[in-house]
């Protein structure tokens, strides 16, 4: 796992960018994403990427738990899923797209590491 940590540093930067974004400047989030009715259910989902945050760095820097990379890759799944199904019906932005992309290359990673034998 130590010798290709660069893809979970790219996940780590793209889900803290994503989780503060919102916070940081609402408007600028709106402008690339499309408005939002419900800014609560926004700011909730990027609340709720922060624990996922924290499982990447454990899993980089500390220790190789399949359990662990299965919670991680959940969440790429998810949000994966929801990306191409709502935009598929027209809901959301092609922005949403490069979202899908990027988290189907973060779940073939993570894929990969729960099949890697564990060097922790």
């Amino acid at each position: 796992m130590k010798k290709y940590k660069i893809l979970p540093y790219i996940q780590l930067f793209y889900y803290l960018l994503t989780a503060v974004w919102p916070f940081v400047h609402l408007e600028s989030f709106f402008a690339v994403t499309g408005p939002k009715v419900e800014v609560w259910l926004v700011k909730t989902v990027s609340l709720l990427l922060f624990p996922h945050i924290l499982l990447i760095i454990y899993v980089a820097e500390i220790r190789h738990s399949p359990l662990i990379i299965l919670a991680i890759l959940s969440a790429c799944v998810g949000l994966a899923g929801i990306d191409l199904y709502y935009y598929l019906k027209g809901v959301i932005r092609w922005v949403y797209m490069i979202d899908f992309v990027l988290e189907l290359g973060f779940i073939i990673y993570w894929l990969l590491q729960v099949r890697a034998p564990s060097k922790s």
